[in-house]
């Protein structure tokens, strides 16, 4: 056996010689040596354990890790702020050398287009964002349809006609979830109206607490959020009042104040993705994913929830999922009492993408405006 002390003519020689048994082994066909695993690096903003946003992101992650098995390699890095810092985090993970990153949050948009720029051979996917670059795609869930679902079952459950929503951040997509968990309540009960608290934070259960508080002290007796945590279903539970989970299933925290869940399944999008990078035929492409995907669902139903509006309930599912159901169709007017989209019109998917208003009965402005 040659070892690290013997002078390079020698190491020359057995170089050489290992070349050669090389050379004969793959003649004798020898099996090729496994591919390297596709390296796949997820960023979130909160923890993995806010038992909403990303923890369901992260179950996802392990059901692809679960379906592709040795084919890819995952790894996350959680409660990451929003803003031009998480750049450092999405270009630490392409050094690793990380194939496919999946950025969780509105807020990474920008960074995620500034490192992507650096690393033109990683394929990134941005969730919720609508700017595409050459190797940077988005993906998106029709979580309004979980809203006008939940919507369905307040309008019908409220005593006092009030109900609450703890916002997070004032973008149009938490203004479309507001809106359209308004118009299913109004659709089952015309006299309702909807009070929003902002909290300014996807992720701050001590503020989402207070914002439910203030909300029932308020008058409402119906709570629903676009926050991460189950701290409003918490709180409507401690308070006497009803709720409901968002993006995971909560029912385990809410007790007989949850009213049903609407939740995310993000498993089908990223398998999705990961094959297409895995077979190389990826490109750059936005998709917006709901019931007909089987994304959003509304799960857990309570058995509070009278039988004929669970049945309501139910048959909505069932035409947001054949596409016989249409929720934001004209008539539809701003608090205001704008028309903004017609009788008998069809919002399309830009108008969707671009709601900042308030429909008539939500009560407050929006933020900035």
């Amino acid at each position: 056996m040659f070892t690290t002390r013997l002078k390079k003519p020698l190491g020359v020689l057995a170089t050489a010689a290992s070349l050669a048994v090389a050379s004969l082994m793959g003649q004798a066909g020898a099996p090729a040596q496994a591919a390297e695993p596709l390296k796949i690096g997820f960023v979130y903003v909160g923890p993995v354990g806010d038992a909403g946003w990303s923890f369901a992101h992260n179950q996802a992650r392990l059901a692809l890790q679960a379906k592709f098995g040795d084919r890819i390699k995952t790894q996350f890095v959680e409660s990451v702020p929003e803003g031009p810092d998480s750049a450092r985090v999405f270009r630490d993970l392409a050094q690793q050398g990380d194939g496919l990153i999946f950025a969780t949050s509105f807020g990474y948009m920008e960074s995620v287009l500034r490192v992507a720029k650096d690393f033109p051979k990683v394929k990134f996917e941005h969730a919720t964002g609508y700017k595409t670059a050459s190797n940077v795609g988005t993906y998106d869930a029709r979580t309004y349809e979980g809203a006008y679902l939940a919507g369905v079952i307040a309008g019908g459950m409220t005593k006092s006609n009030v109900l609450g929503v703890v916002g997070s951040v004032p973008i149009p997509e938490v203004i479309r979830n507001i809106d359209s968990f308004t118009l299913g309540a109004q659709s089952v009960n015309p006299k309702i109206t909807t009070k929003v608290v902002w909290v300014n934070k996807w992720f701050d259960p001590p503020k989402e607490t207070e914002a439910a508080t203030s909300l029932i002290n308020q008058g409402a007796d119906v709570l629903f959020q676009n926050t991460d945590s189950p701290a409003v279903l918490q709180t409507a539970e401690k308070m006497g009042k009803y709720g409901f989970g968002w993006d995971s299933n909560m029912s385990k925290f809410g007790g007989k104040a949850h009213l049903a869940s609407a939740t995310i399944n993000w498993a089908p999008l990223y398998e999705m993705l990961t094959d297409e990078v895995l077979k190389g035929s990826w490109k750059p492409a936005q998709y917006w994913w709901g019931m007909k995907h089987d994304t959003i669902a509304l799960q857990d139903i309570s058995p509070l929830v009278p039988a004929a509006l669970k049945k309501t309930v139910l048959e909505r599912e069932a035409g947001l999922k054949s596409g016989s159901l249409t929720i934001w169709k004209g008539p539809i007017v701003d608090q205001s009492g704008k028309v903004v989209l017609p009788a008998g019109k069809v919002a399309d998917d830009k108008f969707l993408h671009g709601i900042t208003f308030y429909v008539k009965g939500v009560e407050g402005k929006v933020p900035g405006q």
